[in-house]
């Protein structure tokens, strides 16, 4: 069972995904400026990991798999404390590592959701989902890549303007489908 409806977590992601994107069209400049901070700043990798390491935690616990139950205890342990050996070793880009976990958790969240509708358009989420999978995979193995790329994203206003036009129509999309596409019809009598 999932644990939010796909209209919901449509709805959700839609409005994750516009509110920065308006930010950007509207100051690209200081958008851009954090955007380039983002990578090597250790409170934001501090709070990324952190939270990523929370999460993970979570999935597992709840997992439900009998070959894991007489080990969750210690893998919870193993688990955190890699977490926060993260956070004290590997400082360098902790941002991008942390994003990058958080990508890869999100795609997880959004897969095991989208298969509860009975929509066609559920591959718009779940294509979003294997593009996030894919980024998080290489930030995973490269995280300087991050960085590369947001010069790139950022080197100019246009630019800024455009990616961030680019991802609000996403954002739109996703929104719409939450609040048509997936929401389940009412049956009489309920």
């Amino acid at each position: 069972m999932p644990i939010v409806d796909v209209a919901t977590l449509s709805l959700l992601l839609g409005l994750l995904i516009c509110l920065p994107q308006v930010y950007g069209l509207w100051k690209p400049a200081t958008m851009g400026e954090f955007a380039r901070r983002l990578p090597r700043s250790e409170p934001a990798g501090y709070i990324l990991m952190a939270a990523a390491t929370a999460w993970f935690l979570m999935v597992l616990h709840h997992e439900n798999l009998a070959d894991f139950d007489p080990y969750k205890t210690k893998l919870k342990v193993a688990f955190a404390l890699v977490g926060v050996g993260a956070c004290i070793y590997l400082r360098d880009f902790l941002a991008v590592r942390g994003l990058a976990v958080l990508l890869l958790l999100l795609a997880k969240l959004v897969v095991d959701n989208a298969r509860h509708a009975e929509s066609a358009w559920r591959m718009v989420p779940v294509g979003i989902a294997y593009a996030w999978i894919v980024k998080g995979m290489i930030l995973t193995v490269s995280p300087w890549r991050c960085r590369d790329l947001i010069e790139w994203a950022f080197a100019s206003e246009r630019r800024i303007r455009l990616l961030c036009a680019v991802r609000l129509v996403i954002g739109l999309l996703l929104v719409l489908l939450g609040l048509t596409v997936f929401r389940s019809p009412v049956v009489a009598g309920q």
